[in-house]
C-alpha cells in the first residue's frame, strides 16, 4: 500500500492530486499525519481528492487509525487514514 506523508506545511492541492493518482492506479493508499497541523492538511487534501475522482465515478472512504512511527530514535503516534474506493 503507498504511504503518504503529510506534514502541517503540505499543500492539500498537491497531496489530493498524488492520492486521485494512487487512487485511479492502485485503488488504496494510506495517509500519515503528526500533529494538528497535519492531520488538517490530511482532512482537506482528502475532500479536494474526492471532488477529483467524483466525475469518474469514484467515491472515497476514509479509515482513521492510530499508528506508531519512528522518528530520529523515538516513537511518535500518528494518524493514518486509509483512503479507498466505495
Amino acid at each position: 500500500m503507498e504511504v503518504l506523508k503529510v506534514s502541517a506545511k503540505s499543500s492539500p492541492k498537491s497531496v489530493a492530486g498524488a492520492l486521485a493518482a494512487i487512487i485511479r492506479e492502485k485503488k488504496f493508499v494510506e495517509i500519515q499525519a503528526i500533529g494538528a497541523g497535519a492531520v488538517n492538511q490530511a482532512i482537506k487534501a482528502i475532500a479536494i481528492a474526492r471532488g477529483y475522482v467524483a466525475p469518474n465515478g469514484i467515491n472515497l472512504i476514509c479509515i482513521p487509525a492510530f499508528s506508531e512511527v519512528e522518528i530520529d530514535g523515538e516513537e511518535r503516534t500518528a494518524i493514518k487514514f486509509v483512503v479507498q474506493p466505495r
